[in-house]
């Protein structure tokens, strides 16, 4: 019996032989099941004799029960490794005479055999159920406590009943190259028939695929998403899905397009109403380019800066309010919607101007020019943006130092005066020029009073 103990201890340890994929989904396997050794011990050493009674299955030796067991790990590309162990009892055997080719088949007192034997399998067809293979090793086989090492080869064939479990048949040949008449084992053949069963594949999820050809393992999916769920049904894996639990389309990575505009709802500002692609998908009913929810008249044409409304024109005067200086009075183009200060203005002006009476020798006005300045300060007033230059005059009566200060003074006593009525003082200049601007002959009064005056002058800009 402590020869059967080896046997078990041996098989075990096979599991830890090699650390990679049986097939590649269930790395290992284990076999047990009956073993049968055929009764050609002592036979010639030509190898053909070891098979020319191969089926003669009354003479076999065989153990009825589970007389082997068989451990293995798949290595790739259709090979595995694997260690069986096996014990039977031979009570028959066949045997030659010397020097003949006469065989008799003898009775033995049931002696114990016991093999322990590694080997390197090849399979064929091995997605299909019907399984072949080959393998060849070697091992050690006792008689009684008589043994021999032997070199081993022989075929088999599973044949799968589920994905995890075959009925295994198997013959091999074990070839001692001691002299037959002289070897503890002879040559001989041992048959095996058994339950094979794959395991080690690892299904965390538990979705029938393995985790090695789960994209998803921790999570229970599909076979045709290699084990990725699919949530919403849409035919797109959720882990390639933007919208996992909404139905959408694989031209949106899975997202709806409810509005059918091109743009998924996820981008989509207006999902239930179709929409260009430049306003996030929600209309413009006047094509202005501003997105009807933003428009603030989505039935008329209007800029965005003023909120897509069109612009007003106040005055009616052809300048949009936003470019017109002067909205509610009418004006041109050329004057930024202000009305135009015209020659015929400025000769107005003038007149008015030339009337304003000043105290003698001082930049005061005399009581009854107030008028005249009121009438000035209302003309200004109708060109509200127009920009003026003031300018005083004297005669030449006194020294040019003193008649230029004096213009000066009296050119910026009628600045203030329009100053003070409302006109902006930016939109005014004031200057002197003395006595060096006559219009008149300063030699007579009548010239003289002609040359004390003031005129006004419009400033272009």
């Amino acid at each position: 019996m402590r020869h059967l103990n080896k046997l078990f201890v041996a098989a075990l340890l096979a599991l830890g032989l090699n650390a990679q994929a049986q097939d590649e989904d269930n790395p290992w396997a284990i076999s047990f099941g009956v073993n049968a050794v055929s009764n050609r011990f002592g036979a010639a050493s030509e190898f053909s004799d070891q098979f020319s009674q191969y089926f003669k299955v009354k003479d076999w030796n065989i153990l009825p029960s589970v007389s082997y067991i068989n451990v293995s790990r798949h290595v790739g590309d259709g090979f595995s490794f694997g260690l069986t162990g096996s014990v039977n009892k031979i009570d028959k055997l066949v045997s030659r005479t010397p020097g003949t080719q006469d065989y008799t088949l003898n009775s033995v007192d049931n002696l114990t055999y016991y093999g322990l034997d590694a080997q390197i399998k090849y399979g064929f067809l091995n997605k299909s159920w019907f399984n072949p293979y080959l393998h060849v090793g070697g091992g050690y086989t006792w008689i009684d406590d008589m043994g021999n090492g032997t070199v081993n080869g022989g075929v088999g064939v599973n044949f799968w009943f589920t994905e995890t479990v075959a009925l295994t048949l198997q013959s091999t040949y074990k070839h001692t190259f001691e002299d037959q008449m002289e070897a503890n084992v002879p040559r001989h053949i041992q048959h095996f028939a058994g339950l094979t069963f794959k395991f080690g594949g690892k299904d965390t999820d538990g979705d029938g695929i393995y985790d090695k050809d789960d994209a998803c393992p921790e999570e229970a999916g599909l076979p045709q998403f290699q084990g990725c769920p699919d949530r919403d049904g849409d035919g797109i894996p959720d882990k390639d899905d933007l919208c996992p639990d909404q139905v959408g389309v694989a031209e949106f990575q899975g997202c709806p397009d409810t509005d059918g505009d091109g743009i998924p709802d996820k981008d989509d500002a207006c999902p239930d109403v179709a929409g260009p692609k430049e306003l996030n998908g929600c209309p413009d009913k006047d094509g202005d380019g501003i997105a009807d929810k933003d428009d603030k008249c989505p039935d008329v044409a209007g800029p965005k800066e003023n909120g897509g409304c069109p612009w007003p024109d106040t005055d009616g005067d052809g300048v949009l309010d936003k470019d017109d200086l002067c909205p509610n009075v009418k004006g041109t183009a050329a004057n930024r919607g202000c009305p135009e200060v015209t020659e015929e203005v400025i000769k107005r002006l003038n007149e008015f101007a030339r009337t304003i009476l000043f105290n003698s020798g001082k930049a005061t006005f005399k009581d009854e020019t107030l008028p005249v300045l009121n009438s000035m300060l209302a003309i200004f007033k109708e060109y509200p943006h127009a920009k003026f230059s003031v300018e005083g005059h004297t005669d030449s009566d006194g020294s040019n130092a003193l008649n230029q200060t004096l213009s000066e003074n009296r050119a910026a006593a009628v600045r203030n005066f329009l100053i003070e009525g409302g006109i902006a003082a930016d939109r005014l200049m004031s200057t002197g020029f003395g006595e060096t601007k006559p219009i008149a002959s300063n030699k007579n009064a009548k010239g003289k009073a002609q040359n004390r005056r003031v005129e006004i002058k419009l400033i272009k800009e």
